[in-house]
């Protein structure tokens, strides 16, 4: 499979991966556990914004972008336009994700001040398993040109599905991965600071905190099994797919801590992951027949979650059913 990927490229690329995680790792263990606010997940996101731009103008300059050789600035320019639309649509799933995070924190009741470090965690697991994921499907279709059109009708089935589950309240409780844990492991009834374990009456036991980590592993599985097939439709190029996820993944944590409160806002928005998801089904499933331009791809996806954006905030949610709260933990005020 070709790639724009040279040795210097890829470690380069890892090199700032590691930094930017030694960066943030260090300022959450400087910071201790607080509760992030609305300014700082602001001034973060605008940060991982930026840095992924940055880098998009970077590769464009690599490419030749500004050098006087025609093909190179064609390459340039098509490298990142793909970056750009691959990034636009793991940033908006992972939008999805967020409110997946939200649901776990709020069902079992997450301190404010807790749920970064778990992110933190659930961020890293999702960069090792998308690096896998990536390299296995360019691998795949690299051998078998077919498993396109396999990536193809499974993201128009989960576009579908995620039409007819929008605004539908996930039943947790009766959870096959809830189920799986619980059944496994003694939970104590509260949490005890960060810790996974804790002793409780004299028995050792997991704490809730260990079981919102497992399960947001599940869900970043889950989600990578949706988005990786995404940005194959966009490029086959290893490099520009792996890239424009990790940035994408990269602003996660503060991206959540912006939108956790807005979630209810943008309650139309798992609709137009749908129809995203369909569109870019249909492209795969097209791609012998007619290959759907990657700038038209970056319009019709801004344009649809655009739309059901404003839809959001124009048209109110429905009520929803309070929420459970099990092994005795009790929802933290939220004016605390």
């Amino acid at each position: 499979m070709q790639s724009i990927g040279s040795p210097l490229m890829w470690s380069l690329f890892a090199a700032f991966v590691l930094v930017a995680l030694l960066v943030d790792f260090f300022a959450m263990s400087k910071q201790g556990a607080h509760r992030v606010t609305t300014r700082e997940a602001a001034v973060w996101s605008l940060v991982w914004v930026g840095v992924s731009f940055v880098f998009m103008g970077w590769l464009w300059w690599y490419l030749g972008g500004t050098g006087t050789d025609e093909a190179a600035r064609v390459l340039a320019n098509a490298k990142a336009l793909e970056f750009l639309t691959g990034y636009l649509i793991e940033k908006a799933l992972a939008v999805d994700n967020i409110f997946v995070f939200l649901m776990l924190f709020t069902y079992f009741a997450v301190p404010a001040e807790f749920q970064k470090r778990v992110l933190m965690i659930g961020i890293l697991g999702a960069l090792v398993l998308r690096a896998a994921m990536i390299l296995v499907g360019a691998w795949l279709i690299a051998q078998f040109h077919w498993v396109l059109y396999v990536f193809g009708a499974f993201l128009l089935f989960t576009g579908i599905k995620m039409w007819w589950a929008a605004g539908q309240e996930p039943d947790l409780d009766n959870n096959p991965a809830l189920k799986w844990i619980r059944g496994r492991f003694k939970i104590a009834p509260d949490y005890d600071g960060e810790k996974f374990f804790t002793m409780s009456n004299g028995v050792r036991m997991a704490t809730p905190l260990l079981v919102v980590i497992l399960l947001i592993g599940i869900v970043d599985v889950v989600f990578a099994v949706d988005s990786i097939p995404a940005i194959f439709a966009i490029t086959t190029d290893p490099f520009i797919v792996l890239t424009s996820n990790v940035f994408a993944i990269l602003g996660l944590r503060a991206m959540y801590f912006l939108l956790a409160n807005m979630h209810e806002r943008f309650h139309l928005l798992s609709y137009g992951l749908a129809i995203v998801l369909v569109f870019i089904g249909a492209k795969m499933l097209l791609i012998d027949v007619y290959k759907i331009p990657v700038a038209f791809s970056l319009g019709f996806t801004a344009v649809t979650l655009a739309v059901t954006m404003v839809l959001s905030l124009k048209i109110p949610p429905k009520g929803k059913a309070g929420t459970a709260y099990p092994f005795g933990a009790k929802k933290q005020d939220e004016n605390e």
